[in-house]
């Protein structure tokens, strides 16, 4: 696993590791934790990493290990020593960083791997969403012991489960049955269902600038935008990726620039409204570019990680 940052290079290589997930701190300038899994998450067990920046590079903070492979990793929103995971096992794990020991809690309730988990920026909530292959998404309140609440709706393995930074209860879904779906916590249901691609898709995200504006990667190599006014068509469509999108996040400084990563090992900066929508193509890697994150702190620096 290797982590790298944008601009000059920073990179972190961790033997025997290969890396699923990304995320800044949004407390701490440069922090960074990594979920990983040994033998492509096949078999074997995972490992959090949490990274800081030196002169030298990146540099072990601290890590964590699990008996699973980890997938994904999320921070949360009112504690910067806690973060969540999520992996192969049908769990998640809630950490702390300021101790050097186990989980403080293990949630465990899907009933296959758990892809993808998020908490909630929405002022006043303190939720997690959690997505599987077992086609359901449940949600969290990590004080709590047991999930509140479970959304059914997919036809197959979900993905990425994505909270609106601008709706309070509101979160996307995106899953291998081909839509987007937008779901309501109020409501304990699906609001909206979107047939975005003809492919499995394996990644959304939600614009920071526009509550209707949703981004979705898939495996048939396209990035399409979504605006929930009118869903009937994508409101712009970027193509350049060789093979399946793995990840897709929106800047959080520039309202139509956002990154993708890619199984053609290369990360991608678009601006959706220029006619030359892609601004640069990344090749720092030699193998599947699985996940990456922009910075809170800084617009010229954001992390991606790689398998291997």
């Amino acid at each position: 696993m290797s982590a790298v940052c944008g601009g000059p290079a920073r990179t972190l290589r961790v033997p025997g590791r290969h890396g699923y997930a990304a995320e800044f701190s949004p407390y701490l300038p440069g922090r960074l934790a990594c979920a990983t899994a040994q033998h492509y998450g096949i078999a074997g067990c995972g490992t959090l990493l949490i990274l800081d920046p030196d002169e030298s590079g990146l540099r072990l903070f601290r890590s964590f290990d699990w008996n699973d492979g980890l997938f994904d990793v999320t921070w949360s929103e009112n504690n910067e020593h806690v973060l969540i995971t999520c992996s192969g096992d049908g769990s998640l794990q809630l950490w702390d960083t300021a101790k050097a020991a186990g989980p403080l809690q293990v949630y465990k309730e899907h009933t296959q791997e758990v892809y993808s988990v998020d908490w909630s920026q929405t002022r006043g909530e303190q939720l997690v969403v959690s997505g599987s292959w077992d086609q359901t998404v449940k949600l969290w309140d990590p004080t709590v012991g047991k999930s509140l609440c479970t959304f059914r709706g997919h036809e197959s393995i979900i993905y990425s489960t994505i909270w609106s930074p601008h709706i309070p209860g509101c979160f996307a879904s995106a899953s291998g049955d081909q839509t987007l779906r937008i779901w309501d916590v109020k409501a304990a249901g699906v609001r909206i269902v979107i047939p975005a691609h003809q492919a499995e898709i394996l990644s959304c995200d939600w614009c920071k600038y526009s509550e209707n504006l949703l981004v979705t990667g898939a495996v048939d190599c396209s990035l399409r935008g979504w605006d929930l006014r009118n869903v009937r068509q994508p409101v712009f469509e970027l193509l350049g990726h060789t093979y399946a999108i793995r990840r897709v996040k929106f800047s959080p400084f520039h309202a139509s620039v956002l990154a993708s990563c890619s199984y053609d090992f290369t990360v991608r900066f678009w601006n959706f409204s220029k006619p030359d929508f892609l601004l640069e193509t990344v090749e720092h890697h030699t193998e599947f570019t699985c996940g990456l994150d922009f910075s809170l702190q800084s617009p010229t620096q954001e992390r991606k990680r790689i398998i291997p």
